[in-house]
């Protein structure tokens, strides 16, 4: 009997860390390049579409990279042109103040790097106030959601892609 519950319980944990292992490294929908057929976007230009919940990098030649994405929640989603004002790598993050008021036991700054920094490995800020972001994050199983006060959250691997993609100018199109 103590034979059998040694083995069951090998048995468990061999299986929890398989199951850990794939879920860490298979992300729930992985960036991919799909036809892009809308010929009002140049090449480069960055196009997210909130409805979708999907940000696409439009290649030109009827092609983009198509990235899952976290945005705004209710209340909090816009749409508009704006353009990369700045790109950034482990950045530190202070909340804003719609975000502190929500949140108050948050820190005023969170280094970057750190775990709690919900940043994650890239930051590429856009016009119009320094409010929004397009982001990583350390919180994998938020992207793909209606989850942000405002920004687009990335994989952290996609906003590295991205991030290599882009330079500061670059426009961006967010619709519904």
């Amino acid at each position: 009997m103590a034979y059998r519950v040694q083995w069951l319980t090998a048995l468990a944990a061999t299986l929890s860390s398989t199951i850990l292992t794939i879920s860490a490294s298979q992300p729930a929908a992985a960036r991919d390049v799909v036809a892009f057929r809308d010929n009002g976007y140049s090449a480069g230009t960055i196009v997210i579409r909130t409805g979708e919940r999907r940000l696409y990098y439009v290649m030109g030649d009827g092609r983009a990279v198509r990235y899952p994405v976290g945005v705004g929640k209710a209340g909090k989603a816009w749409n508009g042109r704006v353009s990369i004002e700045g790109k950034y790598i482990r950045p530190a993050w202070s909340p804003p103040a719609d975000v502190k008021r929500d949140k108050p036991q948050l820190p005023n700054l969170i280094a970057g790097g750190s775990p709690r920094n919900p940043m994650g490995a890239a930051a590429l800020t856009l016009s119009g106030g320094g409010q929004y972001a397009i982001h990583g994050t350390n919180v994998p199983g938020t992207v793909g959601g209606f989850v942000s006060y405002g920004c687009f959250r990335m994989y952290n691997q996609d906003v590295l892609d991205l991030y290599s993609r882009v330079s500061v100018g670059t426009s961006v199109v967010v619709t519904r």
